[in-house]
């Protein structure tokens, strides 16, 4: 692994510096780049003033965001479990057929 280096990012006009191996500066910037791109969204909707604000109610968005997703997730995995399930059912039950046809 690289040793980190500094990274400049630009997020509401403002410059952050944050240290960052070198493997993952790209994801990095994309990340704030998506983050920048959310807290305009919330700055542009004019009810929400000063840049603490906006990280605050940015960052709560993106962790709703994220947690309903990973209850879709977690939702899809048990359905997923489940159609696995009946498929393996289905298939012993043909293998007895089978088996019991000879």
């Amino acid at each position: 692994m690289n040793p980190a280096k500094p990274v400049a990012l630009q997020i509401l006009g403002k410059e952050y510096l944050v240290s960052c191996p070198d493997e993952e500066c790209d994801a990095l910037m994309a990340t704030a780049r998506y983050l920048d791109t959310r807290m305009q969204e919330v700055r542009s909707g004019g009810k929400v003033i000063g840049l603490d604000r906006i990280a605050v109610i940015t960052a709560l968005n993106i962790a709703h965001e994220m947690l309903q997703t990973r209850q879709e997730l977690h939702a899809l995995e048990q359905g997923l479990d489940e159609r696995m399930d009946e498929i393996e059912q289905r298939l012993e039950q043909a293998l007895v057929r089978c088996e019991t046809a000879r």
